[in-house]
């Protein structure tokens, strides 16, 4: 039996391309190759394989702006309760507004390798939206907004914004029910920097 490969190579935390040929042509069985190539840019890895915060500091100050978007699902009572303003901790709509303004604010406190970002707006929509296909065909739908000009994008703030708003929907709404699902949390549009304008 005749097996060779070629090196795998890590490099600035990327993985080269490799070609690994196997022969069983000595044991009967038919010969085959296979041939798998990846490029994939990890900026969070050194050349080492060890996790680093990627150095700005050479990049233009520009505008960056993140969207992100999630739902908060739930059953018609709860729906309902949060849309009269019957839960009893409070508006969920205005109290999770603010938890999205905050999580943006918190970003780098929760995520290791985010860079503290002087960010210059935030904000944070929720909208009651019904009707939905599904057992839980009520939801609280949430979308969050955050700008800066900097040297690294907003994308994680935004999501950050949209996912600690859903937490506290949830918080507010459990004594209710705990039949909630946060679904769908994505970025769905970022503007600036190297890669430009990119929209779901």
């Amino acid at each position: 039996m005749n097996c060779t490969s070629k090196r795998i190579g890590f490099f600035f935390g990327k993985l080269s391309g490799f070609t690994t040929s196997v022969n069983y042509a000595d044991i009967g069985i038919r010969t085959f190759t296979t041939t798998t190539k990846l490029r994939i840019p990890l900026t969070h890895v050194d050349a080492s394989g060890n996790a680093h915060m990627v150095d700005v500091s050479d990049k233009p100050a520009t505008l960056r702006v993140a969207i992100a978007r999630g739902r908060v699902l739930m059953n018609r009572e709860t729906f309902d309760l949060v849309k009269q303003d019957k839960i009893k901790k409070g508006n969920v709509l205005t109290v999770a507004q603010v938890a999205g303004i905050q999580g943006a604010k918190m970003c780098s406190q929760i995520i290791p390798l985010c860079h503290p970002i002087a960010i210059t707006k935030v904000s944070v929509d929720l909208n009651l939206v019904d009707n939905i296909a599904g057992p839980l065909d009520c939801a609280v739908e949430i979308e969050s907004q955050v700008k800066c000009k900097g040297e690294t994008g907003v994308e994680m703030e935004a999501l950050s914004a949209t996912s600690a708003a859903a937490l506290t929907v949830f918080d507010m709404c459990k004594a209710v029910s705990k039949n909630m699902r946060i679904v769908d949390i994505r970025v769905i549009e970022k503007l600036g920097g190297k890669s430009g304008h990119w929209k779901e």
